[in-house]
């Protein structure tokens, strides 16, 4: 695929998109922000455990 073929392929796909409704982009925030959320508690609790085995 070339430039020419590129080109096509980003102006079609800019064609079809749009823009997200509000509630679609309030679920999206919710979904992202519970991930960082349960990853930030997973190594919290990863961090904590090491602290309590330096102790040991």
């Amino acid at each position: 695929m070339g430039i020419v073929g590129f080109l096509k392929t980003t102006v079609t796909l800019l064609k079809l998109a749009k823009k997200p409704r509000r509630e679609e982009l309030s679920i999206s925030l919710r979904i992202t922000l519970l991930g960082i959320a349960i990853l930030g508690m997973i190594g919290f609790i990863i961090k904590f455990i090491a602290l309590a085995f330096q102790f040991v």
